[in-house]
């Protein structure tokens, strides 16, 4: 089952995340939540979840 982890701001901030999370090896989904308020959805495998979010800290945080 996929988990929302994050909803980025902006397509280009949802794709940065995508590859940052795709190249430490983890499965990665972005979906559009509204095309009007031009929000993403960042999602990945629940079973990954606490990993993840370690590592999307870091990179948010840099």
């Amino acid at each position: 089952m996929w988990t929302v982890i994050y909803i980025a701001p902006t397509a280009k901030i949802a794709d940065r995340i995508k590859e940052k999370l795709t190249e430490e090896g983890f499965l990665v989904q972005v979906r559009a939540i509204s095309l009007t308020k031009n929000q993403y959805e960042i999602l990945v495998p629940e079973g990954e979840l606490e990993e993840v979010q370690e590592v999307l800290n870091s990179i948010l945080h840099r």
